[in-house]
């Protein structure tokens, strides 16, 4: 099996009606994929800037999906739309419309043909939503092959929106591969960007399409984990259980020591043992993934020997742990 490729695309010089931020848009996606948080490989990219003919973009997107790789992405920026008649959209080349029209059923059937494990779709055009819809009129392609995920700006109705001459859904996008959508462990993955856009718009903004057809979600980039693995591996041997509160007392608190005399300290006094496991319980409490019982702060809840328990979050990173996934 080979490794992940990219096909990131651009296109701003149309006949008619040019845009000025597609182009950007894409340079700033290639860029963000190519490399993971730590600098690694990661994607590799191959990023094409307007595209003139349609046949030659689909010759893009067939080599992009085409082989035997882990990964394949397809990322389009620039025009998009739908037919009156029979609602399937398509995306543009740089001749226009209508020369330059290119089926999101072409598009969604070279990919559900796919040898690629896990194929990702990311459109930032106008009606982008339209692919993958179930029951478009004349549609031919309407489901998602297993190992797709198709991410839209905009629904099957709707023109994808800009900000600052920049598409509002690549700029959100770009954010969230950068670490806005991180997990704890540092994936990327489509639904973690999905929920990061989604948190970032309110009410009355646009929203962008997600479809899927998978088991499990694929890693679209790698940044640095907001703890090291070693130490969620260690959420076991805290709790013995999900649902198991951890008895504290000042033992826990480093600074409960008569070395410390800038303030009160009570017995028993800090150990190292006890307060080498109440740094990693305050890491694990600063991501979210444990919290005191009975108190508001961790150090009131070492200092008055009440506990501290997971979180609905933490509960699952100790199941992940426990059967040996972290």
């Amino acid at each position: 099996m080979q490794g992940r490729k990219a096909l990131v695309v651009g296109i701003d010089e149309y006949a008619s009606s040019p845009l000025y931020g597609c182009v950007a848009d894409a340079n700033a996606v290639a860029g963000v994929l190519a490399k993971n948080g730590d600098g690694s490989p990661n994607f590799s990219i191959h990023l094409e800037r307007n595209v003139e003919s349609p046949f030659e973009l689909k010759r893009m997107i067939e080599d992009c999906f085409s082989g035997d790789p882990e990964s394949a992405l397809l990322y389009f920026a620039g025009h998009g739309g739908r037919c009156d008649v029979t609602k399937n959209g398509f995306i543009l080349s740089g001749q226009g419309y209508p020369e330059g029209q290119l089926s999101l059923d072409e598009i969604l059937t070279i990919a559900n043909n796919s040898k690629a494990k896990n194929r990702v779709i990311l459109l930032d055009s106008c009606n982008s939503g339209c692919m993958g819809a179930p029951g478009a009129l004349g549609g031919t392609s309407s489901l998602l092959d297993e190992g797709l995920t198709i991410l839209s700006a905009c629904c099957s109705n709707e023109c994808a929106e800009e900000y600052n001459g920049r598409g509002t859904f690549t700029s959100l996008l770009v954010d969230a591969l950068y670490g806005g959508a991180a997990d704890v462990m540092g994936h990327v993955t489509p639904g973690g960007v999905y929920a990061f856009i989604d948190k970032a718009l309110g009410p009355w903004d646009q929203r962008p399409v997600f479809r899927t057809n998978v088991n499990s979600f694929i890693s679209l980039r790698k940044v640095v984990s907001q703890v090291p693995d070693s130490v969620l591996r260690q959420l076991p041997s805290l709790f013995h259980t999900p649902g198991a509160q951890l008895s504290l007392d000042p033992s826990f608190e480093p600074t409960n020591s008569p070395d410390w005399e800038e303030h009160r300290i009570v017995e028993p006094y800090a150990t190292k043992d006890n307060t080498e496991k109440f740094k990693i319980l305050q890491q694990l409490e600063g991501i979210g993934l444990v919290r005191p019982v009975g108190a508001e702060h961790m150090y009131f809840a070492a200092m008055e020997s009440r506990s501290c328990e997971l979180t609905a979050l933490g509960k699952q990173y100790w199941r992940l742990a426990d059967t040996g996934k972290i």
